[in-house]
Parts: C-alpha cells; structure tokens; sequence
C-alpha cells in the first residue's frame, strides 16, 4: 500500500469477511491490522488481500 486510496481498497475487502470487527491500515509501515470475532484462516485472509490487488506477508 503506498496510499491512503490502496489503504481503503484493503480495509474495504478483508473488512467483508466473516467475523472481522475492525481493519486499520498503516500506509507508512505498508501494513494492516484485522480484529476478529473468532481466529480467521489466513489462507482466506490472503486470498481476499490478493483480489483485491496486494499481496500478504507474513
């Protein structure tokens, strides 16, 4: 993410997954923050992540 507008395409996208409370995003440390009802499955995390055109590190 180098935006405030890749910021928002992320948060929008893995903010629609099931169980996710909250997503913050960090443009400057290029990184995202997800809060969860219940432990998400990071597959699907990067998944979603790479539709929406970024890619997941871990």
């Amino acid at each position: 993410m180098t935006c405030g507008g890749c910021a928002k395409k992320v948060t929008g996208h893995v903010s629609e997954i099931a169980g996710v409370t909250d997503v913050q995003a960090d443009v400057a440390a290029g990184t995202i923050t997800v809060l969860s009802e219940n432990p998400l499955d990071t597959a699907e995390v990067r998944a979603v992540v790479q539709r929406a055109g970024y890619q997941l590190v871990d």
